[in-house]
């Protein structure tokens, strides 16, 4: 629709012979009644205009008109919209500028726009996907996450020895080894099998599980064993079962069943009193054995699919797009490591446990902000408006984890007899590296994965070959990625799904 000249008809109409009956766009002789929903007379059917009763003036036909299409002009988004309205209702420019003193149907859009309110109905809210996971399988998640934390307080013994290296008790090197080495392969594992999920091959996902998770296993046991000094046999031992636990673990949560670990952890529970009586060796061992038992077993079942013929298909993901991946859990579990050495037990080891407990909130807060960031993509209309909200949205989410990381580790130190508090320093350091793991997360949820294993590496790097820089470079690495994050999600761009 092209603007017109004031008197322009509306359409190119051909003459009419006498008789033939007036197209829906022709002016109308006048008193001629519109159809349903048409504009209103301009006379009284003998011609003549009526006139006012006593005193009352006669209504404004353009109030009337506004009174009839306040619902469509209300959520038109251009005068157009009710210009074309108008037109296709049968007003011609006639008829508009004798009723309504308007020079044509635009003139008239733009009046009953300017008049009415917009209301535009609020965008439909989003179905249920990945990142709108409801909060019991949130918190379901994160219950799994922290329960292996019982483990630790049931193998206590084997870290109550005399001090080793790097100032901590007998046993926490090998422990530490293995774990990280856990972390970087069943990163890289996670994605692969994550990756055939997303493309709706659930038995090739179980045959990158089945061939990768056992190859993780050893690769744990291997590392642990290697870190381990003499003297240390039985913690490297408690490392080997801890990577088959993860091993497992990551079988069990890439094939969403959450429930079933969470009732293989059920035995762990019987480390609660352990916390106020010594139990017996046999005890513990019977508790762990059972835990990882179940855990092993039910991974089994679950990947029974996978063990099928040909289930694993041809082509599929390229490996080497798991290797950021990979790399980014290096990083991040050697910063854990550089957490881990400390001067007490709580400052070491125990900043480890918190680390670690803290990744179920941190999960949850991670879809937390994912959801948030599409709630307002959906009802926001600035790109001003939707850079602070996510803004503030990322703030609130990054406090919280903090708060809860904060929280753990307090928790660490009264459950821990004869623990000391943390310094400030130390406390300092432990919340820069629970800030650089959770906008790392939160990059790699996004596709910059890269940059954040990049970045965690360099921290690490630099931690390592100088520790006292501990605390400036988690510093310089957890300013980066803050940067990098405003950057990138405060772009509308980079929430779409």
């Amino acid at each position: 629709m092209s603007p017109r000249a004031p008197g322009e008809p509306a359409t190119d109409e051909a003459p009419r012979t006498p008789g033939e009956a007036p197209t829906a766009m022709s002016p109308r002789p006048p008193g001629e009644q519109s159809a349903p929903g048409g504009p209103h007379p301009v006379s009284a059917p003998n011609g003549s205009y009526p006139h006012p009763v006593g005193d009352a003036l006669a209504a404004d036909p353009l109030d009337e008109l506004v009174a009839r299409l306040e619902g469509f002009a209300a959520v038109a988004v251009h005068p157009d919209e009710i210009a074309a309205l108008l037109e296709s209702d049968g007003m011609t420019d006639d008829h508009i500028r004798l009723t309504y003193g308007r020079a044509d149907s635009f003139a008239l859009g733009e009046d009953l726009y300017a008049r009415v309110e917009r209301r535009h109905p609020a965008p439909a809210a989003s179905s249920g996907g990945a990142w709108h996971t409801g909060l019991a399988g949130c918190l379901l998640r994160g219950l799994v996450f922290a329960l292996p934390g019982l483990a630790y307080v049931l193998a206590a013994p084997l870290l109550a020895g005399e001090p080793g290296r790097f100032g901590l008790p007998g046993g926490t090197v090998p422990l530490l080894a293995g774990a990280v080495t856990g972390w970087v392969w069943n990163q890289a594992l996670s994605h692969r099998a994550y990756t055939w999920l997303g493309l709706g091959d659930r038995p090739a996902a179980a045959r990158a599980l089945l061939t990768g998770a056992p190859a993780g296993a050893l690769a744990g046991t291997a590392v642990a064993f290697a870190a381990a000094a003499p003297g240390e046999a039985p913690a490297a031992l408690f490392a080997a079962g801890q990577s088959l636990y993860l091993a497992a673990a990551t079988v069990l949560l890439v094939l969403g069943r959450e429930r079933a670990l969470l009732c293989a952890l059920l035995p762990l529970a019987g480390a609660l009193p352990a916390f106020r009586w010594d139990l017996p060796g046999p005890l513990r061992a019977a508790l762990l054995l059972a835990a990882l038992t179940a855990s092993v077993v039910l991974a089994a079942l679950v990947l029974r699919p996978g063990a099928r013929r040909g289930a694993a298909g041809r082509g599929g993901p390229p490996r080497a797009a798991s290797l950021p991946y990979g790399l980014f859990g290096l990083g991040s579990g050697l910063l854990v490591l550089q957490a881990g050495i400390g001067d007490t037990l709580v400052s070491g080891a125990g900043a480890v446990i918190a680390l670690t407990l803290s990744m179920g909130p941190a999960e949850w807060l991670l879809h937390r902000f994912r959801g948030g960031s599409l709630t307002r993509l959906r009802t926001l209309t600035t790109a001003r408006e939707f850079r602070r909200a996510v803004t503030g949205t990322l703030v609130l989410c990054l406090g919280g984890y903090l708060t809860v990381l904060v929280s753990l580790t307090l928790a660490a130190t009264l459950a821990w007899p004869g623990a000391a508090w943390p310094t400030a320093a130390r406390l300092a350091t432990l919340l820069l590296i629970g800030t650089v793991l959770w906008l790392g997360l939160l990059l790699q949820a996004f596709g910059a994965v890269l940059s954040a294993a990049v970045v965690c590496l360099l921290a690490a790097a630099a931690q390592t070959l100088e520790p006292a820089a501990g605390p400036m470079a988690a510093g310089g690495a957890a300013a980066v990625l803050a940067v990098l994050t405003c950057v990138l999600l405060v772009r509308p761009t980079a929430h779409r799904v």
